[in-house]
């Protein structure tokens, strides 16, 4: 009998701070902030999407928008951190670094030094009430200026650290094929010397040349998704010899139409690539699954057994700025779920879902 995947320890790696919210919290806050939101947020979700033209992007990012402007205040901002946090706990994710840029927050708390640290001061709390540990990642936008990048990697870097509630890396997302990846490079300097996890978007609206020029100018640690690396052999070979973590968020990749269906995701040939993987959601609440969907999907779309599914994790839990210490345990639990009944960890739900399914709990539901 196959291991249920939600009781498998693991790292979550790739979240967005706005896209992580439950459906039903953005029509609560829309509710209470009068906003009015598209019919395809409120109608019939999870919404059709489809970003590899600019057209439809654009959609994407009006939606993604909408719900970004429902978020009025503290009182929201921790709201988010807190259920996302509840969220992965349920799922088995005992690491969690969720992903934000506080400029987008910064008009409601007075400024962009607020806006992060009530993130923080959330993390540790939703990390003490859940069990499962929360680190911040702050993501400059390619839509923005680069000068604007090195004031957040400025602020990043004041408040790194190691551990739940602290800034653990720095990021570079929105659409990829908007500005010119080397003249974020002086950002990535600056986080580099803080010591923080280099983490930017790459290698999945573009192709493998996009994963190359950044792998040169921004040296990451980790890919946010990379998945497109796989159409060149010498891309792929350079990020696994550098040992650069792959974000792989194959819902994302079917949903923005990067393929038509998930078994198309090349999760598989990645895997045999030996390229260093960990699984993500990046935004459920646009794309309508969470973690525990693109670990189903590996195992139904692709056939992984559950040692395979564990390297899964593992690979999650190494490439993560989790601390030592909760790694080493981390590993340990993942064993002991192979050697086991399935059940390492928390308890948690019995059922698992299937791959392709809007993940709802009905607990949730308005």
């Amino acid at each position: 009998m196959a291991r249920p995947v939600q009781t498998l320890p693991k790292a979550h790696l790739h979240l967005h701070f706005t896209g992580s919210m439950r459906l039903p919290t953005l029509l609560d806050m829309a509710d209470r902030h009068s906003m009015r939101l598209p019919d395809s947020l409120t109608a019939s979700w999870p919404p059709r999407l489809k970003a590899t033209d600019e057209r439809g992007w654009f959609r994407f990012q009006r939606l993604y928008d909408a719900a970004r402007h429902c978020v009025r205040g503290e009182q929201d901002m921790r709201r988010i951190v807190r259920e996302a946090a509840e969220d992965d706990a349920a799922e088995g994710s005992r690491w969690l670094e969720i992903q934000v840029d506080p400029t987008s927050y910064a008009p409601h708390v007075g400024g962009i030094t607020p806006a992060l640290e009530i993130v923080l001061d959330e993390a540790r709390s939703a990390s003490e009430a859940t069990g499962t540990g929360v680190g911040v990642i702050v993501a400059a936008s390619r839509m923005r200026h680069p000068l604007d990048a090195r004031t957040l990697a400025r602020l990043a870097a004041k408040h790194a650290g190691e551990g739940p509630g602290t800034v653990v890396g720095f990021g570079l997302s929105n659409d990829e094929r908007r500005g010119n990846t080397p003249d974020f490079a002086p950002a990535f300097a600056i986080a580099r010397k803080a010591g923080l996890a280099l983490v930017p978007h790459a290698g999945e609206l573009l192709g493998a040349d996009a994963v190359a020029e950044t792998l040169h100018f921004l040296a990451p640690d980790r890919l946010g998704h990379g998945v497109r690396s796989i159409e060149d052999p010498r891309v792929l070979d350079t990020v696994v010899q550098d040992e650069v973590t792959l974000e792989l968020c194959p819902g994302s990749n079917v949903a923005l139409g990067v393929y038509d269906a998930a078994a198309r995701v090349p999760l598989r040939q990645l895997v045999d690539a030996g390229a260093r993987l960990a699984l993500g959601a990046d935004d459920p609440l646009l794309f309508g699954n969470r973690l525990e969907a693109q670990y189903e999907s590996a195992r139904v779309d692709h056939g992984l057994d559950d040692g395979q599914l564990a390297d899964l994790a593992r690979g999650s839990i190494r490439g993560s700025r989790a601390p030592v210490a909760l790694q080493k345990a981390l590993l340990s639990e993942v064993d002991a779920w192979l050697a086991g009944s399935g059940q390492a960890g928390r308890d948690q739900p019995p059922e698992p879902n299937r791959s392709g399914t809007p993940v709802v709990d009905p607990r949730r539901t308005p």
